[in-house]
């Protein structure tokens, strides 16, 4: 039964025109629209090191931390150095940013600032370089309060805190930087666009879950009334419909990636297979928020459609799709909706595979859009359960 109503499921999805369309057709039109439209940027545009400054004010000499790590993204030696750092009072640093001669600069008080008049990739670098170097104190500050716990469990009173902080900077200095600039050899501006592409393709996924979960409802198709009073297993009616989805999703993303890469030679890197892994995983929380809408929502098919595209198309623009610095600016005054948002998921795990020696905060975003599935799958799960059909 498995296996017979897998293939009917599967010719179902594509014999369906609109899904075909949505799924496999649009994207790799927008895809084509992308890049008529930004191959001259990416051909004439590359991302500079950036000009920042710093107020060198008491509490930034007495931080090593961020001493040392702007020293080394700042070092000239280095041909892919980030910044080019200016240290700085802070009327010269304010002074330095109204005359554009700075992207932006950084303040250390009570906590780190950074000041911008603009949102633009070189601040969201910035933005990002800081966030590193706060979880990096805030973990030296964990490791420092476990050493001094130990001497203290030994009964060890006469504690060197000097020589402890000392240990731990050393072994912090002896690290790489976790950021370093890469851009100028693979990173175009358009990247991003095509990035937000693959998110919006994973999370068109949705409607195929959707349209199958449907199927299956007795309310909305008269299949699902067949399969409501068959004596069969409505578990494994369910799970075949949703595998013939995810492998037909799965399928759109493939050809998207082919056309991308060997029709409109977009380069990918030399993180491919973690990008399509991100795919993968990103399809997967698609289909689960396609399921939640086909279950919790009493309405016929064509809305439940225009409901998913609008989710999707909005998810998409505050990642970054209709602007790079709309993701910046969500990020800085509502960073709690691009957490919240599997689009964002998505493109954030694209640009920590650039910008991001350790891929920490990669498969944070996959951790983090796997949670999101389960979720949404768990309020389908809940929903189907709850519901009740007395008239067929």
């Amino acid at each position: 039964m498995f296996i017979h109503n897998f293939k009917y499921a599967l010719k179902t999805l594509f014999r369906n025109k609109m899904l075909i369309f949505w799924t496999f057709a649009f994207p790799i039109i927008l895809g084509t629209f992308f890049n008529m439209a930004f191959s001259n940027i990416e051909n004439s545009e590359k991302l500079e090191v950036i000009n920042i400054a710093i107020v060198n004010n008491k509490e930034f000499e007495e931080n090593e931390i961020f001493k040392e790590t702007f020293k080394t993204l700042s070092d000239e030696k280095n041909e892919d150095r980030l910044f080019n750092t200016k240290y700085v009072t802070e009327e010269k640093a304010k002074e330095l940013l109204e005359n554009d001669e700075i992207s932006g600069y950084l303040i250390l008080e009570e906590k780190p600032k950074i000041i911008v008049t603009t949102s633009g990739i070189n601040e969201t670098i910035l933005k990002s370089v800081t966030e590193e170097i706060i979880q990096t104190s805030e973990i030296i500050s964990n490791i420092a309060e476990s050493e001094i716990k130990k001497e203290l469990t030994a009964e060890n009173y006469n504690i060197d805190y000097e020589k402890i902080y000392n240990n731990i900077i050393e072994n912090i200095q002896k690290e790489e930087a976790k950021i370093k600039n890469i851009s100028n050899s693979n990173l175009s501006y358009t990247m991003i666009e095509y990035y937000t592409l693959i998110a919006m393709t994973c999370l068109y996924g949705g409607i195929l879950g959707m349209v199958a979960i449907n199927q299956n409802l007795a309310n909305m198709s008269n299949n699902g009334k067949r399969i409501s009073v068959a004596p069969t297993s409505k578990g494994k009616v369910v799970f075949s419909s949703i595998i013939a989805s995810y492998i037909t999703q799965l399928v759109g993303l493939a050809l998207l990636f082919v056309y991308t890469i060997f029709v409109l030679k977009v380069d990918y890197g030399t993180n491919l297979p973690l990008i399509i892994l991100l795919g993968m995983v990103g399809s997967f929380a698609g289909l689960a928020m396609g399921l939640a809408v086909g279950t919790l929502l009493k309405a016929n098919e064509g809305v439940k459609t225009g409901i998913l595209i609008s989710i999707t198309m909005l998810g998409c623009f505050l990642s970054g799709m209709m602007g790079i610095t709309m993701k910046y600016i969500i990020d800085k005054n509502v960073p709690i909706v691009n957490k919240l948002n599997p689009a964002s998921m998505i493109t954030d795990g694209f640009y920590s595979l650039y910008y991001y020696d350790t891929l920490d905060r990669y498969f944070f975003n996959i951790a983090s859009l796997i949670i999101f599935a389960f979720i949404m799958i768990s309020i389908s799960i809940f929903s189907l359960r709850s519901q009740k059909f007395e008239k067929l």
